[in-house]
């Protein structure tokens, strides 16, 4: 799938703190970020709009994993009531 760049604006050292830590932690920024964005998709995004998307078969393989992590969970759910 074609990738897009996001931009936003956040306080310079608050971001600073941020990526400081996370290196002391081995923890990839543009990952994190990545994987939040991957999360706000699958909770604004409906269901059917998801399915539609992936069926053309362009969507990273990121976003495919935690689809499939999300729709397991809700099964996992529905099999314990």
């Amino acid at each position: 799938m074609k990738q897009a760049v996001v931009t936003i604006k956040y306080e310079e050292e608050k971001l600073n703190a941020i990526k400081q830590y996370m290196g002391k932690k081995d923890a990839d920024f543009e990952s994190e970020l990545n994987d939040v964005l991957g999360k706000m998709y699958e909770k604004y995004v409906p269901q059917a709009v998801r399915e539609y998307i992936e069926s053309r078969g362009d969507v990273p393989a990121a976003i495919k994993k935690s689809n499939k992590n999300a729709v397991r969970n809700n099964e996992d759910v529905g099999q314990s009531e």
